[in-house]
């Protein structure tokens, strides 16, 4: 028989996993492209993390109200084969070690509200995006921790922050309906890293230049082959016409 002590504890509290709050559309088609893309460059760093969107993330049992649900979100160390419905951070001793908030129509809950939440929750690093950025909205803005806690290291109209947390930048790309995230390297952020569409389309294009290259060395190889051929021939005539003008 089970001991009460180690039965698990009843939590009736209602933890909701979706809300009603719309997004706007361009906020899809940011996320669309670029939660793969951070997927695939954390894989190809071997990083072990999960890459998901928009799920609930929760910090604080029976309180469903300590929570936030971030456009991004990196949980490192856990496997990016599962389906998340929300996450219970007392549940899994997980907390997001990233967070990327895009800000729509309601800039003043992000630039102000945001903050606070993910530093509740102990997230190691937060971005906010602002695609609309103007005379009182920034492009891009970096919260981190540190000693003195949770404060913001960067703010710029500019178009890419670092990461320092995963290790690369986060570039604004695009204009108006266009803009979009991307994840720059190196020292500066200045190459791309590609997408899978991007990363198909230059393989192609490798094997269609290997492919031609090897129909260039090969038609080399015929034309000197040919030409051997026809210098050979050529010493046979000028053999045969050496040997009729000996035979007079």
């Amino acid at each position: 028989m089970v001991a009460p002590a180690s039965l698990p504890k009843f939590d009736p509290t209602f933890y909701p996993v979706e809300d009603d709050v719309g997004e706007h559309e361009l906020q899809t088609y940011i996320l669309e492209f670029l939660r793969p893309l951070l997927e695939r460059y954390l894989a190809s760093i071997g990083m072990r993390a999960h890459v998901g969107s928009d799920q609930f993330i929760y910090w604080r049992e029976f309180a469903p109200t300590c929570s936030v649900s971030p456009d991004i979100y990196v949980l490192p160390g856990v496997s990016q084969d599962i389906a998340i419905e929300s996450w219970k951070v007392w549940e899994t001793q997980v907390v997001p070690s990233f967070a990327l908030e895009i800000v729509t129509s309601d800039y003043r809950k992000d630039y102000d509200e945001s903050p606070k939440r993910y530093a509740e929750l102990g997230v190691q690093e937060l971005v906010i995006f602002d695609p609309f950025p103007g005379p009182q909205r920034t492009a891009l803005q970096v919260f981190r921790q540190t000693p003195d806690g949770f404060q913001r290291i960067e703010k710029t109209s500019g178009d890419r922050v670092r990461s320092e947390v995963l290790g690369c930048f986060f570039r604004v790309v695009g204009e108006k309906h266009e803009v979009r995230l991307r994840v720059g390297l190196g020292t500066r952020g200045d190459e791309l890293f590609p997408s899978l569409a991007e990363s198909e389309q230059h393989e192609r294009r490798s094997k269609e230049q290997e492919r031609q290259a090897k129909e260039q060395e090969r038609q080399a190889k015929e034309q000197e082959r040919q030409a051997k051929e026809q210098a050979l021939a050529r010493v046979a005539e000028l053999e045969l016409e050496l040997a009729k003008l000996r035979g007079r």
